[in-house]
């Protein structure tokens, strides 16, 4: 975990998407607590899309705890009260971490409570343990900084939450609207959708890097949707030579977090194959960059890799 007095430094690896591999298309994500709060609520492995989703427009704090930890229920209450002195700006999202274990793996959690967050839809390791509110506020602001960065601005208005009148109900700042369109596909599993709608906004724009960041992510969920994660390893490993099953072990492998295997495994099967299954292959990687995020050092070495084995 980083030091919590280093600045979070940029956009980090892959989220643990395979949680969402097998999620009903009428679950609906957690964004929201029970009582209508966006600014406040609790997430899980399969709720987490939402979260995800919600990224790309503030960022959103996650804070990983456990009910029988004291020092978990401390942070959680700490950074409940410093998120909403932010007004809207940052949103917390609550995992119990016995039961988001694919969340706990993919944030690499190495003791409970962890706090991480997701900016634009990549994670930004941030602390570990209980820390004193004035190097949580810091974190909290730096962190604001860096969604700014990469044009995550928006706000949750939340009103008064302690008024008498009951929770206010939270609007985000709108998206765009062909984001809007992809956001409400993902929520409904149809990610072919989602997919087509940032296409468009990518031919309207060629530089919205969150649209191209989101379309990777679409295309990837939708390749891995009716997908089970041991029918997909044990494809691959009955099939070392099979394209197909290695593609889709090395998405799975994106998708839970093990960015290095899945570059590893595409790099390594790149020079035995002909021009044009090196064609997918390269087509894949290039892909998969934008899902973890161009600026990680994992994506440039596998750049790097991939231009040698090119040239």
């Amino acid at each position: 975990m980083t030091d919590p007095t280093t600045p979070p430094s940029g956009l980090r690896g892959a989220i643990d998407l395979s949680a969402l591999v097998q999620r009903p298309q009428q679950e609906q994500p957690a964004e929201r607590s029970a009582n209508g709060d966006r600014v406040v609520f609790q997430t899980d492995d399969a709720a987490f899309a939402g979260a995800l989703e919600l990224s790309r427009t503030v960022p959103v704090v996650v804070v990983l705890w456990a009910s029988w930890s004291e020092q978990s229920a401390e942070l959680v209450a700490t950074l409940e009260r410093l998120v909403r002195a932010r007004e809207g700006r940052l949103v917390l999202a609550v995992a119990d971490a016995e039961r988001s274990p694919q969340l706990v793996q993919a944030f690499q959690a190495q003791s409970i409570p962890t706090v991480v967050a997701v900016v634009a839809g990549q994670p930004v390791p941030l602390f570990a343990g209980v820390q004193p509110d004035d190097v949580i506020g810091q974190v909290l602001d730096q962190l604001l900084e860096l969604g700014a960065q990469h044009g995550v601005t928006g706000r949750v208005e939340t009103g008064d939450a302690e008024a008498g009148d009951g929770p206010a109900e939270a609007v985000e700042e709108p998206l765009p609207p062909l984001h809007q369109e992809a956001y409400d596909a993902i929520e409904r599993g149809d990610f072919e959708a989602a997919a087509s709608a940032y296409r468009t906004a990518i031919a309207q724009d060629p530089r919205d890097s969150l649209a191209v960041a989101g379309l990777a992510q679409a295309n990837l969920l939708g390749r891995l949707q009716g997908k089970t994660l041991d029918a997909i390893r044990n494809a691959a490993a009955s099939a070392p030579d099979d394209l197909d099953a290695q593609l889709d072990v090395a998405d799975l492998d994106l998708s839970g977090g093990h960015v290095d295997d899945a570059f590893d495994r595409l790099l390594s099967l790149f020079p035995k194959l002909d021009a044009d299954r090196k064609k997918r292959v390269r087509e894949r990687l290039v892909e998969q960059f934008e899902v973890v995020g161009t600026a990680d050092p994992r994506v440039a070495a596998a750049r790097r890799r991939l231009t040698n084995l090119l040239y």
